[in-house]
C-alpha cells in the first residue's frame, strides 16, 4: 500500500504538527489532575510521510508510540531538564529498533519517517488534550537547548 492509500483508508486527516491523524479512542473514564477532569486515556493513528515531521513539542501526559507499519520511525525525545537527547528507533523488524517508544510528559519530541511512510499508534494517559501540546518553538528560551548535539534537529522545529 502506498501512503495515500493507508491515508484514505484509516481515514486520516492533517494534523497541526505534521503529518496525518484520526482520534481512534477517548476513554470515557474520567482522571482528576489538579482542578482538571479529562479522559483516562486516548489513542490515535498518526502517519508520516517521507517528506513529513512531527515538528518538536511537548505534550503535558506520558505518550506512548507504537510502530505498525512501513518505513523505520525516528522518534527524538529530549528532556530540556537534564538535556539529555534520546533517539528512538521505532520498527518491527528492522536492526537496533523496537516497536514502541515512550516519551514521559514534559519531555520535546519530535519524529519523522526514514521510509516513504511510517504508520505509528500514540496512546496519551491521561488523555490528550490540544490545551495540554505546545510546538517547542513556542517555548522561551528554546533556542539555547538547540545547540551541541541537538543541533542537528533543530531543522525539526
Amino acid at each position: 500500500m502506498t501512503a495515500k492509500d493507508v491515508i484514505q483508508s484509516l481515514q486520516l486527516a492533517p494534523h497541526p504538527e505534521g503529518g496525518w491523524y484520526r482520534e481512534i479512542y477517548r476513554s470515557t473514564d474520567q482522571v482528576r489532575r489538579g482542578s482538571e477532569t479529562r479522559s483516562a486515556t486516548t489513542a490515535i493513528y498518526y502517519l508520516l510521510e517521507q517528506q513529513q515531521l512531527s515538528r518538536w513539542h511537548v505534550v503535558d501526559a506520558d505518550e506512548i508510540w507504537h510502530f505498525y507499519g512501513g518505513a523505520p520511525l525516528e522518534l527524538l525525545a529530549y528532556d530540556p531538564e537534564s538535556r539529555r537527547l534520546e533517539r528512538h528507533l521505532l520498527h518491527n523488524g528492522a536492526a537496533d529498533a523496537q516497536p514502541v517508544g515512550v516519551i514521559p510528559a514534559g519531555v520535546w519530541q519530535a519524529a519523522r519517517s526514514l521510509g516513504e511512510y511510517s504508520l505509528v499508534g500514540c496512546t496519551v494517559s491521561p488523555g490528550f488534550e490540544f490545551s495540554g501540546f505546545r510546538f517547542t518553538a513556542d517555548l522561551p528560551d528554546h533556542r539555547g537547548h538547540f545547540v551541541g548535539e541537538l543541533s542537528q534537529y533543530a531543522a525539526l522545529l
